[in-house]
């Protein structure tokens, strides 16, 4: 890709994210891309074309994938501490804003495949750890991708929530947050009865 092509997609995604699909223009993309309107459409055939061939790019929908989750010790807390941090550390704030942006109806249908690769690249990962530590037997069998489901769903409501409110809705650091909800995945919530 040339290097043109590349500011072209890097200007209309970094718009996709501070503004959404639907009010980004192919003006503002030219404009903030530094080249007039008859480049940006010589390159590409639309602000959708624009759009997928950035969503293709690892660099604009996170590099999350199973690999960055093999460094496991077979330890259900630790490991699952690291599952969430690795995840948190992959999806920053711009991800989540970008990935909201990209939910527009002009886009999702084809957006969405390259979208769902992250939380695809989690659970999948999260579910063979499961049945990884059954076999070993640390872990009795049960509905694995359940139990996946609900830590991506805290690890994600987390990353969502900092997104979207910079810690205006609550306090609780990251590291926090994690530990406490580790352990409430394990144990359970103590004194309840």
């Amino acid at each position: 890709m040339d290097e043109t092509s590349q500011k072209i997609i890097d200007a209309a995604m970094s718009l996709v994210r501070d503004k959404g699909y639907a009010a980004t223009t192919t003006k503002d993309i030219a404009k903030t891309a530094g080249v007039n309107e008859c480049t940006l459409f010589r390159k590409f055939k639309s602000k959708k074309d624009i759009v997928l061939r950035g969503v293709e790019q690892e660099k604009w929908r996170g590099n999350l994938t199973p690999e960055i989750f093999r460094n496991v010790q077979w330890e259900l807390g630790p490991d699952l501490e690291m599952f969430m941090t690795k995840y948190m550390e992959k999806m920053t704030p711009d991800f989540v804003r970008l990935s909201i942006g990209l939910r527009a109806p002009q886009i999702y249908e084809e957006a969405a495949p390259l979208v769902m690769k992250v939380p695809q690249a989690f659970l999948s990962s999260l579910i063979q750890y499961f049945q990884e530590m059954e076999q070993r037997g640390k872990l009795a069998h049960m509905d694995f991708e359940c139990l996946a489901l609900i830590i991506f769903s805290s690890t994600f409501g987390y990353t969502f929530l900092s997104a979207s409110f910079d810690k205006k809705l609550f306090k609780t650091g990251r590291e926090q947050y994690i530990k406490q909800t580790v352990a409430a995945f394990i144990q359970g919530l103590p004194g309840w009865k």
